[in-house]
């Protein structure tokens, strides 16, 4: 694990963190046998964050276990400097899961970033956790228009660089843009991505950390006892 910095930084002194955690990011993949996927978001309100990781089983897509955290948001609102606001609280909730994920799926960037550092490849360096960013807008690069069918995708590429991906995740609708968080690469990212969605142009990770952040408390249950979960090991 990353020794985590101080988060009461200057936007300038942000900057030159993300620069230098950037360079520590692993793009290819390191991860085992993926049998939890835990989904993480935040919402604020009243200049309060309060952040939601919620586990699934990947088979089942059904909720395993779920941990909140809220703080105060004491970073001011910068393009690309997500993390700083939000990331607190998001490595509080983590630590207080039962369950460790084995794979974190983030409302938001990870590569495909400026500076090559979202929310989900800074938040997996510091947790040593392989992570993918599932964002539903564009932060930064183009790409070409994606097929129309799910699974179908675009690169995005941003100064040259491939940094992500448009993925059609359903028919009819805009795609999400997937890319490295850490200890994964692009077509693994696609991959999970892909495996978490049921029907919805956002992935079932995403929409339960969006639930939960929002203030509903999921169903948690899990594999029935004596039950074998799957492995996923793309």
């Amino acid at each position: 694990m990353v020794q985590v910095h101080p988060w009461d930084l200057s936007p300038q002194e942000a900057f030159a963190v993300q620069n230098e955690l950037a360079e520590q990011v692993e793009r290819r993949p390191r991860l085992g046998p993926v049998r939890h996927v835990a989904g993480v978001d935040v919402s604020i309100l009243d200049n309060q964050a309060r952040a939601a990781v919620v586990v699934l089983d990947l088979e089942s897509l059904a909720p395993l276990d779920y941990a909140i955290a809220v703080g105060p948001v004491a970073f001011p609102y910068v393009p690309g400097l997500l993390a700083f606001r939000e990331g607190p609280t998001v490595l509080e909730a983590l630590g207080r899961l039962q369950r460790p994920p084995d794979l974190l799926i983030f409302d938001g960037q990870g590569l495909a970033h400026p500076r090559r550092l979202g929310i989900a490849s800074h938040i997996g360096l510091l947790a040593d956790l392989p992570s993918i960013g599932c964002a539903k807008s564009l932060l930064t690069g183009r790409h070409d228009e994606p097929g129309p069918q799910p699974g179908d995708y675009a690169h995005l590429v941003d100064r040259g660089e491939v940094v992500g991906a448009a993925l059609r995740t359903r028919a009819g609708t805009k795609p999400v843009y997937v890319s490295i968080g850490h200890r994964v690469d692009l077509e693994t990212s696609i991959r999970y991505v892909l495996a978490c969605c049921r029907g919805y142009r956002l992935p079932e990770t995403t929409r339960w950390a969006h639930r939960v952040a929002g203030g509903e408390t999921p169903p948690v249950g899990g594999q029935q006892a004596g039950q074998q979960p799957k492995l996923f090991d793309f």
